[in-house]
């Protein structure tokens, strides 16, 4: 009987494992391909920013949909954009994971590191619905256009002003957390580097620094505008990622600051493939 017991034990240790074993590989599977998924779009993203600054856009704006009118005209670009919907799900699936389950490292199972998962899972579903329209043959708004009637339904809604506003400063205080922790290179204790040299390790924290301060910039900017709109009570002065990127050439700097944003833009497309491959998840 005792035999019996400890054999009907081992099974289920043994199930219990293959289990686990294969919830970790869906699970790194899906956040890899969303990682590649990310960089692709945001590579894209910035090299149409770079054309903006020195007025050879072609009349491609510089967001997702830019991005993907830019795939579109690619050999085989169909199956390309079919492949960056589905990896956008699992990069949805991904977050939604550490949402439920917790995410990796010792204080992934912390409730605002949770809903911070929440809501990138929720961020990247839109995107990937964004996406999968567009490849149907939807064609889809621009960023600029959805961001401009999302805020003017926000303001018709009781209260409207006040959560327009209050979603302007989620976004723009996410955005300078994005620039400070890319600043102080938080991004390490996710990636397995230990096999690197200090060469590589050098460039992955350059791509890191960089393209999340441009990528964090663009988020507090937008979050700006948002609150500019709130205040004015004016959706137009609402900008998606195209506007806000062109609001940068109106500095002092002209058009050098958006392309010093936009090379940001592109590394941290980089960067997202350095941890397609050693991120920890």
């Amino acid at each position: 009987m005792n035999a019996m017991r400890v054999g009907g034990a081992r099974t289920a240790a043994r199930s219990a494992s293959r289990s686990a074993s294969r919830g970790g590989t869906v699970r790194e599977v899906t956040a890899r391909c969303g990682l590649v998924a990310r960089g692709v779009l945001y590579a894209l993203i910035g090299v149409l920013a770079v054309r903006v600054a020195f007025g050879d856009g072609g009349g491609k704006e510089a967001d997702r949909q830019g991005a993907l009118q830019e795939l579109a005209g690619k050999p085989f670009g169909g199956v390309l954009i079919w492949a960056v919907a589905i990896g956008l799900v699992g990069m949805a699936l991904w977050r939604l994971s550490e949402a439920a389950f917790g995410a990796a490292g010792p204080d992934g199972d912390k409730p605002l590191k949770r809903l911070a998962s929440a809501g990138r899972a929720a961020f990247y579903a839109v995107a990937a619905f964004s996406v999968f329209t567009f490849a149907a043959g939807g064609g889809g708004r621009s960023g600029d256009e959805e961001s401009r009637d999302a805020t003017a339904k926000a303001l018709e809604l009781p209260a409207g002003q006040w959560l327009v506003g209050a979603a302007g400063v989620g976004i723009a205080v996410a955005g300078v957390v994005i620039a400070v922790q890319a600043a102080r290179c938080k991004f390490r204790k996710h990636l397995a580097l230990g096999g690197l040299s200090a060469r590589w390790r050098r460039a992955v924290d350059f791509l890191g620094v960089t393209g999340g301060l441009a990528r964090g910039a663009v988020f507090a900017t937008a979050g700006g505008f948002l609150v500019f709109a709130a205040v004015r009570y004016d959706p137009a002065q609402a900008k998606g990622m195209d506007d806000t990127l062109r609001s940068f050439t109106l500095t002092a700097a002209g058009p050098w600051l958006l392309v010093a944003v936009a090379a940001g833009l592109v590394l941290f497309g980089v960067f997202s493939w350095v941890a397609a491959r050693w991120r920890e998840v």
